[in-house]
């Protein structure tokens, strides 16, 4: 038996080695890999570059505690800061930490408790990151959820209008939900929520953990659209694959998060810090990036031009290399589908397939998992 809680749905694939864009199982089965751990390895499995900063940490020390002074950690937050056109950073361990530690600051610093988050959000899955999430089914069987947590429709203007008031803390979305259904806000809409925000004395708050670090071609996905947040959580690619997060937020907020007011005993631990210092070194590079949009633009064409026939293939959408495939029926067996020709892909939501390949991803290796994609989605047609 298995002495681990059953809380993920696990596929039948073992891994045993990684690098680039290709896992091998313990089988000696060869995978592409289009999750990259769910878009956390940006860089793809093992970059030299990030081994490199990693096995010299390795060799200084691994751990002492935010007691002491750390120039790693002053030297990844001025990365993050100047990428964002932010101020400050707190580090923690993951997504669910940094958006923990957003709502924080957001209720602390303005002195109201109401948040406004979207449905089809998803936030994390500690208590408060749970009761943001826009998921009923994220919260299934946990009981009351923490109070002043408002949902609206995203996309939805008029919406936001009525839910916002004078104990509205914070307006938080994703400017392209991920686990939603890679759902992208309308330019518009998204300008207009941060001009609501400071008209109403609220703080425009953007959940950057699964869009950011290069995933859409800009450092943050927000940077698509003219967008001014007060605080960014980011997390994910961070590192490519240590376990990090960060807060980045405006230098107003400073004296919220004053000495004592919050913390993390591994948040920016120093291994994590070399491998995230090395990743965005690289990532940020406008020649890199750059790369990226040229990529998503080529497998978003491809995905267009070979799936145009595909009659259970409603769309195309998204952006850079978070990119969704939407079909009129359940996603899943599609997914388990492609796993067997040894592509690995995901869903999100009920009926979309997502996409999130290393930005490290080379034109042949697109090319074949859209050949593999529009095989799988033609043949279960056929069959059906």
């Amino acid at each position: 038996m298995s002495h681990l809680f059953p809380t993920y749905a696990r596929w039948n694939v073992t891994p045993a080695k990684a690098e680039g864009s290709w896992l091998t199982d313990q089988s000696g089965d060869v995978y592409l890999d289009f999750t990259s751990g769910i878009g956390v390895s940006n860089l793809g499995h093992i970059p030299k570059q990030v081994k490199k900063a990693v096995d010299k940490q390795l060799q200084a020390f691994w751990h002492t505690s935010n007691l002491f002074q750390s120039p790693l950690q002053e030297e990844t937050a001025k990365i993050l800061a100047e990428a964002s056109h932010l101020d400050l950073v707190f580090f923690c361990n993951s997504g669910a930490e940094a958006n923990e530690a957003a709502i924080k600051l957001a209720r602390k610093s303005t002195g109201r408790s109401k948040i406004i988050t979207f449905l089809k959000s998803f936030h994390g899955r500690t208590y408060a990151t749970m009761a943001a999430t826009g998921q009923e089914k994220v919260k299934l069987g946990f009981g009351p959820m923490l109070e002043t947590f408002e949902y609206v429709p995203y996309n939805d203007i008029e919406a936001v209008k009525e839910a916002l008031d004078d104990n509205t803390a914070a307006v938080m979305l994703e400017v392209i939900q991920g686990e939603g259904g890679v759902n992208e806000g309308n330019a518009d809409f998204l300008q207009e929520v941060e001009k609501l925000c400071h008209e109403n004395g609220s703080l425009f708050v953007i959940d950057e953990i699964q869009t950011g670090i290069g995933r859409t071609g800009k450092p943050f996905a927000f940077q698509h659209y003219d967008l001014h947040p007060d605080i960014v959580s980011s997390a994910k690619g961070i590192a490519n694959g240590f376990p990090l997060g960060a807060v980045i937020g405006k230098k107003e907020l400073a004296e919220t998060f004053s000495p004592g007011s919050h913390g993390s005993t591994f948040g920016g631990n120093p291994v994590a810090l070399s491998a995230a210092k090395a990743t965005l070194n690289t990532i940020f590079e406008d020649s890199f990036l750059n790369e990226v949009q040229q990529k998503g633009e080529l497998l978003t064409s491809l995905l267009k031009e070979q799936l145009s026939g595909v009659e259970i293939v409603k769309g195309v959408k998204g952006k850079g290399l978070m990119i969704g495939i939407e079909l009129s029926e359940e996603a899943t067996p599609y997914v388990t589908a492609a796993r067997e020709e040894k592509l690995l892909i995901l869903s999100a939501g009920t009926n979309v397939i997502r996409l999130l390949p290393p930005l490290t991803v080379s034109e042949e290796e697109i090319s074949q998992a859209v050949k593999i994609i529009a095989s799988v989605l033609t043949a279960k047609v056929q069959i059906s």
